[in-house]
């Protein structure tokens, strides 16, 4: 994760910063999906995650601002990445070590 999307996190919105587990988990599962093309419609999704469609939309704006590339394709019925890449949520000892290893992995 880039120095930018940390302070980003930490400053600018901290209510990500302060939010349950649960919300990281579905994060990810919400990342998954869109990595394999498999969200299906909106109204699928949030049923699938137990959330409302609104608060979907917030977790799909929040991707977007923090750099996730993310288009719906409307013959296949479901969101994806419009470049390779996903979301590493995790904690890092060496910070210097997982930025270089966020930009290998985002330039893979």
């Amino acid at each position: 994760m880039s120095d930018l999307k940390i302070y980003y996190l930490v400053h600018c919105k901290p209510h990500y910063a302060s939010m349950p587990k649960r919300y990281f988990e579905r994060l990810q599962t919400i990342d998954y999906l869109i990595r394999i093309k498999g969200t299906g419609k909106p109204a699928h999704l949030a049923k699938r995650l137990r959330i409302s469609e609104r608060t979907l939309f917030e977790f799909l704006k929040m991707m977007k601002e923090l750099g996730a590339p993310i288009a719906y394709d409307r013959y296949k019925e479901s969101y994806y990445y419009s470049e390779k890449g996903g979301f590493n949520i995790r904690f890092v000892k060496n910070l210097t070590v997982a930025l270089v290893t966020n930009l290998l992995f985002w330039t893979m």
